[in-house]
């Protein structure tokens, strides 16, 4: 039994938002209110000064187990997740074996309860060996738990197969999650194409590499009438399109992550492998459209896309090293610079991309403080200075390259079915 008193209790789903105490017993949320009673026994954390939203979820994680433990696994996975303030991950496919069968599935799961000190859930790939060719036993993957299927950063160039598979995702009811980049576009590219990198002498990915498959994607998501969702959405094209869906009345959503809202291709530093990630970061303009989807509900989910690396990998010349970047410490503290202190959005808005936003998306039974309700529960303070420090990293990985900014508010505590997992 655990007692949360006098903070700030922010829950969109109920529309609360008032200063006032949260109950949890026996891994649910019992009661939230003002000036609770509850039994002696329980433990009582002071929230005073400090923001208490339902657990934060982040529907795009990369864990790498199994096959890469060397980069991360679910345990060092699910501890960054927890001081990032995260209470439930979605899992990506691109494991070895890839997770395009029950067994893999189950194995996570199974793993997951064994390891982690959050929920995990989860998504099984489209195709088999998610090589876009056949289609991967999705209706075994969702008995076994799978909450969704994606080809990820391998995505699925056969429109024919991609139809296919938005019907079975439909008559699963779960969505399909699309890395939208048109690979022949942009074979062999560093970086965004554009004046940077041609400054810098590198290859190009154009814009259109994600247009183009974010157009096709939409448009077979009305021919299927299936829940299709645009991953870490980068383009000012794509946006535009995604908002065209929805107001066709169309199942479209999209997320963006703090990487793609927060930098533009001309910050980055020259040839350093912490900024090169796909889709790659994209110019200023893009980067605007970005912000202003998140303003006005386009993007309906900030996530992180953490893609741990292991630095013998990672560190290598710009041309040879892999994409990705970890962001699952450095999620709440970016937010909260970018769009919640300069008033872009308000902290209710913030808490609905992390929590409403994800579960409504994936169709997930948390993102509440409802009584009864999971006992999942984030706390964050919106003041409190602090550096981040690579080296101080809960993950096996450390390409980030947020390493050593200083954020304005960040997590302070991650509960996790009534049990406190982490805290600052």
């Amino acid at each position: 039994m655990l007692v949360i008193r006098n903070g700030r209790v922010i829950d969109p789903a109920s529309g609360l938002d008032a200063v006032c105490d949260v109950y949890l017993a026996a891994g649910r949320v019992a009661a939230v209110g003002a000036n609770l009673d509850a039994p002696s026994s329980a433990a009582v954390f002071d929230a005073t000064g400090m923001t208490v939203a339902p657990g934060f979820i982040d529907m795009h994680v990369h864990l790498r187990e199994p096959g890469f433990e060397h980069a991360e696994s679910i345990e060092t996975g699910a501890r960054a997740a927890a001081a990032g303030g995260f209470t439930s991950v979605c899992c990506m496919p691109n494991t070895s074996p890839v997770n395009d069968s029950a067994t893999v599935t189950s194995y996570i799961i199974e793993r997951a309860k064994q390891k982690s000190v959050v929920n995990i859930y989860p998504i099984g790939a489209i195709t088999k060996g998610s090589k876009g060719e056949e289609l991967a036993g999705i209706g075994a993957m969702v008995k076994a738990g799978a909450v969704a299927i994606s080809d990820d950063g391998r995505p699925v160039m056969n429109s024919r197969v991609m139809r296919r598979a938005m019907e079975l995702a439909k008559s699963h009811d779960i969505p399909v999650i699309d890395h939208c980049e048109d690979l022949n576009l942009s074979a062999g590219g560093d970086m965004h194409e554009g004046e940077t990198s041609v400054r810098r002498g590198l290859r190009g990915i154009p814009s259109a590499a994600e247009d183009v498959m974010v157009a096709r994607d939409i448009l077979l998501a009305e021919v299927t009438g299936a829940r299709f969702h645009v991953a870490h959405i980068s383009t000012h094209h794509a946006v535009a399109m995604v908002a065209f869906a929805k107001k066709r009345g169309l199942k479209v959503s999209c997320e963006a992550t703090p990487h793609h809202f927060v930098l533009a291709d001309s910050d980055t530093a020259p040839y350093d492998s912490n900024y090169k990630m796909k889709p790659p970061l994209r110019g200023k303009h893009d980067v605007a459209a970005v912000l202003e989807g998140l303003v006005d509900g386009t993007v309906e989910v900030i996530a992180t896309d953490h893609a741990p690396h292991a630095g013998s990998e990672k560190m290598q010349e710009f041309e040879r090293c892999p994409f990705g970047i970890t962001g699952l410490e450095t999620a709440i503290g970016i937010t909260l610079e970018e769009l919640v202190h300069p008033g872009r959005i308000t902290l209710r808005k913030m808490i609905e991309l992390y929590t409403t936003g994800p579960a409504r998306v994936m169709g997930l039974d948390r993102g509440t403080l409802t009584p009864g309700a999971p006992a999942d529960v984030t706390i964050f303070d919106t003041a409190t200075a602090w550096t981040y420090d690579v080296n101080k990293t809960q993950s096996k990985s450390k390409n980030s390259p947020f390493h050593g900014h200083t954020y304005k508010g960040g997590p302070v505590a991650t509960i996790v079915a009534g049990r406190i997992v982490w805290q600052r």
